[in-house]
């Protein structure tokens, strides 16, 4: 059994591993589709994330918890990715995407504390955090506020649906959509 804090789903550690099937299959898709629109540095590192994301997709989808092998992999992967997508100045771009993903990823966490503080509840869960900070590490400054829209869009719309009874969920975790569908939005059901 894992060990779960206040708040989450509990599951064993199969429950934490993505369907192979899935997995696979999303990953040759966003291969092919990137090998045929993208330079290949661009393409290998686009079908990098894409599979980390279709991992925390399906298994955020089962269970409501993303794996730290998968948020801090993505984290690891995007500052790795980084000095090889700008080759005119490695060290600077990996430099940038450290900080992008520190100052993304306090910013959650800030805005974390600050939710759980004023309504009592958890609202986003640490694996958001570690998302955004993946966000922070594989996106430009400027993109990200774009991605955060994408994401908070896709939730309401989401919940929306749900709502008026389009969708047979019984639980919805509106805020924990926030980083989640930046990633995942065209690839999970509702």
């Amino acid at each position: 059994m894992i060990e779960v804090e206040a708040g989450e789903a509990v599951g064993s550690e199969d429950d934490l591993c993505p369907d192979p099937a899935i997995l696979i299959g999303g990953a040759c898709v966003i291969g092919l589709i990137s090998a045929l629109s993208l330079p290949w540095p661009a393409a290998i590192a686009s079908t990098v994330l894409g599979t980390l994301m279709i991992a925390g997709a399906d298994v955020d989808a089962r269970t409501f918890l993303l794996p730290d092998l998968i948020t801090f992999g993505a984290v690891f992967c995007g500052i790795l990715a980084a000095p090889l997508l700008d080759t005119a100045d490695p060290w600077a771009a990996a430099g940038q995407a450290i900080a992008r993903a520190a100052g993304v990823a306090g910013a959650l966490a800030l805005f974390r504390g600050g939710y759980a503080w004023s309504r009592q509840t958890e609202g986003l869960g640490l694996g958001d955090v570690k998302l955004a900070a993946a966000i922070g590490a594989w996106l430009p400054l400027e993109a990200i506020p774009l991605c955060f829209g994408l994401a908070t869009s896709g939730a309401l719309v989401t919940v929306m649906l749900a709502r008026l009874g389009a969708c047979g969920r019984r639980r919805y975790p509106s805020e924990r959509f926030c980083v989640r569908r930046c990633g995942s939005y065209f690839m999970r059901k509702v």
